[in-house]
């Protein structure tokens, strides 16, 4: 994996603005367990993907990736259209997105 992703987690993480997301976008590179200073165990993830640049990064466990698109555009950071479903009626909202830029 090389390139600008990205990338869905399984989890919601926060990002240093203090915020939840649940996906991250930026330069992807792939590092072993020991970017984290310890060597983890067979039941534990032994690949992480940073993404970001050296100053600023998110360092995902490959098993909490969930999906990756490779995209070298910056995805649309604006309010994002959704829907809810109550009582049987749709309505629709507008909602911040939950992609953090590590750029």
């Amino acid at each position: 994996m090389k390139g600008k992703y990205l990338i869905t987690t399984d989890a919601w993480f926060y990002a240093p603005d203090g915020k939840q997301y649940k996906g991250v976008w930026g330069e992807v590179e792939i590092v072993s367990d020991t970017i984290l200073g310890i060597k983890t165990n067979a039941r534990s993830s032994n690949w992480y993907a940073k993404v970001g640049s050296e100053e600023n990064h998110v360092i995902i466990a490959g098993c909490q990736i969930h999906y990756a698109c490779k995209s070298k555009n910056k995805p649309n950071t604006d309010l994002t259209a959704d829907y809810t479903v109550d009582a049987g009626e749709c309505k629709n909202y507008n909602r911040p997105t939950s992609i953090y830029i590590t750029e």
